[in-house]
C-alpha cells in the first residue's frame, strides 16, 4: 500500500486529482468581511488575539483595523483585563526594572507579557481604567496628566490637575502648595466614557475633597462639580463608563445606599472657558440595603458583565456577603455562592480575577484584608471557610524574597504601593495608611 502524499508536496491521487493538502493559500484569501468577522470576535475576547490574529499575513493585516494610532481613542482596543503589576519588594525605585519594562498580567487568562514605557521615566501612574494608565508628570508644578495605552504606546493629552486647585478653594490649604496636586492624584478613582459622536470624557472621583471633576482630550481645565458625594465605605468602582459608591443611608434611616455618577452631558463648549460645557448631574440612587440584611459593606467589584456588593453579615466579619447589583435594585437581597470560579480582590481597588489566571487557588472567593486580625483572608463562599492568603513571611518578612501570585495581585489593590511599583507588606503604614 503506498503511502499518502505528504502535506504541501502537489502530489497527485490515483485518479490523477492534484492534492491541495496545504490550507494557508486558501486562509490568506478569505473574502475581506469574512476576516472582518473574525477578527470583531478575537477583538471581543482580547486585544492581544486581535494583534496575533493581524499578524497572521498581510491581507488579514490588511482587512482590518490596526490598534496603532487609536488605541486610546476608540474604547473597541482598550486593554480592559491587563492589569500593571508592581515589581518585587522595592529592587528599583517605581515600576521600571533597569532596562524600561514593567510587567502587566490578563486577569482572565494568568498571561503575562513585559512592556517597554519610556513615560513612566518621568511620570506616575496614579490609576488604571479599562486597562489603559492615568499618567501624572510635574505633580509639584502644574501637573500634567496623560492617558496611556501600554500596548500601542498612544497617548491622549488631558487638561493639567493643577486647573481644579482654584476650584476645590480651601479645602487644600492646610497642605503645602507643592503637595496639594499629589494629595488629589493618589486619592483619585477614574471611569472613561465615549459619547455618540466619539468624545471621550475622563471622571475623576476626587476623595479628598469628595467631588467629581471632568475633562475630555480637548479641555484645558478640568470642571469641578458643584457637589459633594456623601462619605463613602470604600472606593468607587468604575463600569461603562459610570462610577458607582456605597455610602450610609442619608437621613435617619440605618442602612446603606448604592450611588451611580453618570458622565456629564456635552452641550458645547462654553464661551471662553476652555471646558465643553458638560453638566454633570448628581449621584443617582440605584437602591438600598437595610442594615439588618448586611451590617458593613465591602465594596462592589465588577465581574464580567455584573457588578457585585459585599458586606459583612455581622462586625466579627466571619462571613462575607455577595450579591448582584441588578437585583438590589429590585429590591431582591439574595445572596450568592458563585461567582464562575473568580476570585475577588478587596482593596482601595477591587479586582475580579479567573480561576484561569490563578489555577492554584479554589474558585469562588474573595481576598481582602481582615480588620479584626490583621491578616490578609481567603474566604470561600461555598464552604464559609476563612483562611491565610499569604504567608506571614512574604507580608511580614524582613528580607526580600519571591512572591506568590496572589500577593502580587492584591499588591496592585493597595493603591499607595501600586503607585509606586512596589510590594504590599503588612505594617502600621501600609494599611491604607500613609501616602
Amino acid at each position: 500500500m503506498s503511502s499518502p502524499p505528504a502535506p504541501g508536496s502537489g502530489a497527485t491521487t490515483r485518479t490523477g486529482r492534484r492534492c491541495t493538502l496545504d490550507p494557508g493559500p486558501r486562509w490568506a484569501s478569505l473574502p475581506d468581511d469574512l476576516v472582518a468577522v473574525v477578527a470583531s470576535r478575537a477583538l471581543a475576547g482580547d486585544l492581544l488575539d486581535y494583534v496575533r490574529f493581524r499578524a497572521v499575513c498581510t491581507g488579514w493585516r490588511s482587512a482590518t483595523a490596526s490598534p496603532r494610532g487609536r488605541g486610546v481613542a476608540d474604547p473597541r482596543f482598550h486593554p480592559r483585563r491587563w492589569m500593571m503589576l508592581p515589581k518585587n519588594h522595592c529592587l528599583y525605585s517605581g515600576h521600571l526594572d533597569p532596562r524600561g519594562y514593567v510587567g502587566f498580567l490578563n486577569l482572565d487568562t494568568g498571561a503575562v507579557v513585559r512592556v517597554r514605557l519610556p513615560l513612566l521615566g518621568d511620570h506616575s501612574a496614579i490609576e488604571s481604567v479599562d486597562g489603559l494608565l492615568l499618567l501624572l508628570q510635574n505633580e509639584d508644578q502644574e501637573g500634567a496628566v496623560r492617558l496611556l495605552h501600554p500596548f500601542t504606546g498612544d497617548v491622549a493629552e488631558l487638561p493639567p490637575l493643577g486647573t481644579l486647585l482654584p476650584q476645590v478653594g480651601t479645602q487644600l490649604l492646610s497642605f503645602p502648595a507643592q503637595y496639594r496636586i499629589r494629595k488629589l492624584a493618589n486619592n483619585a478613582f477614574a471611569s472613561v466614557s465615549f459619547s455618540d459622536d466619539g468624545t471621550m470624557t475622563i471622571m475623576l472621583a476626587l476623595h479628598e475633597v469628595r467631588r467629581v471633576a471632568f475633562a475630555t482630550s480637548m479641555d484645558r481645565h478640568w470642571t469641578l462639580s458643584s457637589w459633594e458625594y456623601p462619605q463613602c465605605y470604600t472606593s468607587p468602582v468604575s463600569s461603562q463608563g459610570k462610577l458607582y459608591m456605597v455610602c450610609p443611608s442619608s437621613g435617619q434611616s440605618n442602612g446603606h445606599q448604592i450611588l451611580q455618577i453618570n458622565p456629564p452631558v456635552h452641550g458645547g463648549a462654553v464661551h471662553g472657558g476652555g471646558g465643553t460645557g458638560g453638566v454633570l448631574q448628581p449621584p443617582k440612587l440605584m437602591a438600598t440595603i437595610p442594615a439588618r440584611k448586611l451590617v458593613f459593606p465591602r465594596g462592589l467589584v465588577e465581574c464580567g458583565s455584573k457588578i457585585l456588593v459585599l458586606g459583612h453579615k455581622d462586625f466579627s466579619e466571619s462571613q462575607i456577603l455577595v450579591c448582584k447589583l441588578e437585583d438590589l435594585v429590585m429590591k431582591w437581597f439574595i445572596p450568592i455562592k458563585s461567582i464562575g470560579g473568580n476570585t475577588l480582590f478587596l482593596g482601595e481597588r477591587n479586582i475580579s480575577v479567573s480561576s484561569k489566571a490563578l489555577s492554584t487557588v479554589k474558585g469562588d472567593n474573595v481576598v481582602y484584608i481582615h480588620s479584626t486580625q490583621s491578616y490578609v483572608a481567603h474566604y470561600h463562599l461555598r464552604s464559609g471557610t476563612l483562611s491565610s492568603a499569604i504567608d506571614d513571611c512574604s507580608l511580614y518578612g524582613r528580607a526580600p524574597g519571591p512572591s506568590s501570585l496572589t500577593h502580587y495581585i492584591f499588591s496592585c489593590c493597595i493603591r499607595n504601593r501600586w503607585n509606586r511599583g512596589m510590594i504590599f507588606r503588612m505594617n502600621l503604614e501600609s494599611l491604607y495608611g500613609a501616602r
